[in-house]
């Protein structure tokens, strides 16, 4: 299972690299750096901060506009793979791109039909959005694993991203339905690391190392 970070703050990147297999942004979290770094630096930053993939998003509509953008984001280093969003512009374009080579990730996928969509039309993840579904009472990882089934039953190439990723639970979840990679918020990734039984463990430890004599 791939585990990549979901931000654009290379800080946060770097503390984290040693175990991340990629990286995911979106408008959003690139907006947030905005004032650290004009868009192309921010994500050339990025990638060389980490030699996996690093997925950034085309922001336009159509898929001749799509296409047009993506080219440009794959040009900005081998690591980028251009998110596409889940409409059929999206997956026009999807094709498009998977014919020149460039990688994709279509993103905003909420159901296991979508995802489907999303293989045929050659994408090399499909981002499934489990957090959102769960805010409105549906089981997210169920789409996740229902969708890694499908992939594996037809043999289709296609890897599921778990995202929108609110808590640890969402990534013990999503690991057991056979997600192929998940991408974590940073609090999220220091929570899976964090336990208190292991704080009090290791105080204990270092309490006791006192006592012992050494020369």
């Amino acid at each position: 299972m791939e585990i990549f970070l979901d931000t654009a703050n290379p800080d946060e990147i770097r503390r984290y690299a040693f175990i991340l297999d990629g990286v995911t942004t979106n408008p959003t979290l690139v907006a947030q750096e905005k004032d650290r770094y004009r868009f192309q630096e921010l994500i050339r930053e990025i990638t060389k901060i980490v030699e996996g993939p690093v997925s950034v998003e085309a922001v336009t509509a159509t898929a001749d506009e799509i296409v047009k953008e993506a080219k440009g984001l794959a040009s900005l280093s081998p690591n980028v793979v251009v998110k596409v969003p889940m409409t059929l512009d999206g997956l026009a374009a999807t094709r498009k791109l998977a014919k020149a080579g460039i990688r994709t990730n279509v993103t905003l996928v909420f159901s296991v039909n979508q995802a489907i969509l999303a293989a045929k039309a050659g994408a090399t993840y499909a981002s499934i959005f489990v957090g959102r579904m769960d805010d409105i009472g549906w089981d997210g990882i169920a789409v996740v694993r229902d969708t890694v089934q499908v992939y594996a039953k037809h043999g289709w190439p296609t890897k599921v991203i778990t995202a929108s990723v609110r808590h640890p639970l969402h990534v013990t979840a999503a690991a057991m339905a056979g997600t192929h990679a998940i991408t974590i918020p940073p609090k999220v990734l220091g929570q899976m690391a964090a336990h208190h039984l292991t704080d009090a463990g290791l105080a204990k430890f270092l309490e006791d190392w006192k006592k012992v004599r050494t020369s």
